[in-house]
């Protein structure tokens, strides 16, 4: 018999925000087409909250949908309480997506669920938290891995890395997935005023780990045969993204923040390349997004993006290096047509869907004792044990 999943830790579905809840959406619709029972808590945010939980199917999926009041991180605390409070008193296998209230975890232990936890990135280590928010987030990273039955990292540098923790037995290493984009709506690209292969691209949250300030100061060292678009909610109020601004030259765009789906894939697929300025984290979603979209890359030099990205992309580490970038994206058309081939094959090979669903199926069959009846044929090995990076 095939055991309950609930997913817990994201905004819900359908996706409308960030990676997570992508994913979400993915294996839920996955896991409810298998036959599975699928149960997903989805944030409602509200002025005052009138009735805390309602309940309804969305794709043969249910949703546990809670109202929440307080914005920010309390607002998160509180519907991760919330929702935690509700799934105790389910049967079935937690998936629970990031660690940053991991302190929760033990109110599911204490009903003995089992529990996977995506670990999701060294998120401690951003420059935006102060010391008690970071010394917070690493106190929930250690009580994840205690609470946790079974951990998935989603790089081979986050597996290292919980290795040296302790717990390289119970981590098991899945990357993110993305559908391949193979054509596009040139017409969405009208309202931002820019035109095919005449553009690079960042799509980011806008923060000093991000590297976008790197890029805006690198891109007005001279004039360039095309812009700069920098996707991202701006806060006026917010010291970095007013200096951002203030340093931007006139042919950066910055159009704020996009979910929608055909408008952004059609973004990365015209555009010349994609920037990706992370520093911190794993396998990054919008960055695996690129590739599936045939984007050149230029990456922050780390072992993070060198591994996602692989061979034949462009890499920076400093202003310097990202100007030379930018100026051979912009004329050495061989590299940026080889890039683009070698993005595509990077995110067929590491990064389809397929594999990455049916790992977590089967990681979750383990967890209840349990195996699929009717495993897919020739995936790829994407889950790992006892990984090494090979970055």
């Amino acid at each position: 018999m095939k055991p309950a999943i609930l997913i817990l830790g994201t905004r819900g579905v359908p996706a409308a925000h960030g990676g997570f809840e992508t994913f979400a959406e993915k294996l839920s619709l996955y896991l409810a087409a298998a036959g599975y029972r699928v149960i997903v808590y989805c944030q409602e945010d509200v002025d005052k909250v009138t009735q805390r939980f309602t309940y309804d199917m969305w794709e043969g999926v249910e949703r546990v949908k809670i109202e929440i009041s307080r914005k920010g991180p309390l607002g998160t605390l509180e519907f991760d309480l919330h929702s935690i409070l509700e799934a105790r008193n389910r049967e079935g296998v937690c998936l629970v997506l990031g660690y940053n209230t991991a302190a929760l975890l033990p109110l599911l232990r204490s009903r003995n669920r089992p529990i996977l936890t995506n670990m999701d990135g060294m998120e401690w280590k951003r420059d935006k938290w102060s010391a008690p928010v970071r010394a917070w987030l690493r106190a929930n990273e250690r009580i994840a891995i205690w609470s946790s039955n079974q951990l998935v990292a989603d790089h081979p540098a986050i597996a290292d890395y919980l290795g040296g923790l302790g717990a390289r037995a119970k981590t098991t290493m899945i990357p993110y997935g993305a559908d391949p984009v193979e054509s596009a709506d040139g017409e969405l690209l009208r309202p931002f005023g820019i035109e095919p292969n005449r553009y690079v691209v960042s799509i980011a949250r806008i923060e000093p780990e991000n590297g976008i300030l790197t890029a805006v100061r690198a891109w007005r060292e001279k004039p360039r045969y095309g812009k700069l678009v920098v996707l991202g909610k701006l806060d006026p109020q917010n010291d970095y993204h007013r200096m951002l601004v203030a340093e931007a030259s006139d042919d950066v765009v910055f159009p704020g923040a996009i979910y929608t789906h055909d408008t952004i894939a059609a973004i990365r697929y015209f555009s010349r390349a994609y920037f990706h300025g992370h520093r911190v984290g794993g396998t990054n979603p919008s960055l695996v997004e690129a590739l599936a979209a045939g984007c050149p890359v230029l990456a922050h030099d780390n072992v993070f993006n060198r591994w996602t990205a692989g061979e034949g992309q462009f890499f920076f580490s400093d202003e310097t290096s990202c100007a030379d970038a930018f100026e051979r994206i912009f004329n050495d058309d061989a590299a940026l047509a080889a890039a683009k081939v070698k993005a595509r094959a990077r995110a067929a090979e590491a990064f389809r869907w397929n594999d990455v669903l049916s790992t977590y199926e089967d990681a979750m069959l383990e967890l209840a004792g349990g195996k699929r009846e009717a495993p897919a044929a020739a995936l790829l090995p994407v889950r790992v044990r006892n990984a090494r990076s090979t970055a």
